[in-house]
């Protein structure tokens, strides 16, 4: 649910004046109609409420061809929610009520062991329980199956979970959070970047907004610039790169061909507003 106005309200303020909108979202959601739209296999795990929301949710994955058999009803709980506000330079700020996201559990991963296994990629993000991310991580590690992590929102992680990472990719808050190093520029992420490849993650990938994607891995060390746009909502950009660097990933582009083509991906996305809405068709983006 967005409201788009002049400003980002101060605490206590009230802004008047803004804009409605009511999108499909949720960051799992996000990067799963990400890399369906993009060309990807997709299946989908995910549980939802069993209310209206869950419900128009799940035909929305349809739609977009998403394999939903995994995705879970939960009669007890409401599907999840966020509450945006958009100011007019893009900038935004997310209040979410998690409902059935926030009872995604072990057993859950556990009753989809067959099915990580015979994944390319698995890609997941922080607003599901930990205890869950962590089973799916673990899992993931046992077969082989490399796991895509963006650490967001940001929470601390262990190093032991780190260690067991493909590729994990914060952006600049995400980043802080996980090294103690406040990234600001190309310097300072190669310096968290480090840090987090100590912990033992393969290749490390700072999102760093307009300026670009910052990539650390054993052979390289680069930052692969943004595609400039004139952006009017930034929700899902970082959701849409994921989604669309898993899809180029399992396609067998080399990593900063990947990378490039997130970050043509999330360019467009932040053009538009919303979440889902706002991502970008392959079709889309090979002209771009």
């Amino acid at each position: 649910m967005v409201v788009k106005s002049a400003h980002l309200p101060f605490p206590g303020e009230t802004v008047l004046g803004g804009q409605f909108f009511s999108f499909a979202g949720g960051k799992g959601a996000n990067q799963a109609v990400a890399a369906a739209k993009l060309g990807g296999e997709v299946i989908f795990l995910a549980k939802v409420g069993n209310d209206a929301l869950g419900k128009t949710a799940v035909e929305g994955f349809k739609k977009e061809g998403i394999d939903v058999s995994h995705i879970i009803t939960d009669p007890k709980s409401h599907s999840g929610v966020a509450l945006i506000m958009v100011e007019n330079s893009g900038e935004n700020c997310i209040s979410v009520a998690s409902g059935a996201n926030g009872k995604f559990t072990k057993s859950d991963i556990n009753d989809a062991s067959e099915l990580i296994g015979k994944a390319d990629f698995v890609l997941v993000q922080l607003e599901i329980p930990l205890e869950a991310v962590n089973a799916l991580i673990d899992k993931a590690f046992a077969v082989n199956v490399p796991v895509i992590l963006n650490p967001a929102p940001a929470q601390p992680l262990s190093d032991e979970q780190i260690s067991k990472l493909f590729i994990i990719t914060p952006n600049e808050t995400e980043a802080e959070l996980l090294t103690g190093v406040k990234v600001v520029d190309e310097a300072s992420a190669a310096k968290a970047a480090k840090i987090l490849r100590e912990k033992g993650a393969k290749l490390v990938i700072i999102t760093l907004g307009a300026k670009g994607a910052f990539l650390l891995s054993d052979q390289i060390e680069i930052l692969i610039p943004s595609i400039p746009v004139n952006a009017v909502d930034t929700t899902a950009a970082g959701d849409t790169f994921n989604g669309a660097l898993t899809v180029a990933l399992a396609e067998g582009m080399e990593i900063k061909d990947a990378i490039r083509f997130a970050n043509q991906a999330a360019a467009i996305s932040v053009t538009r507003m919303g979440a889902q809405s706002s991502q970008p068709y392959r079709s889309e983006i090979e002209p771009f």
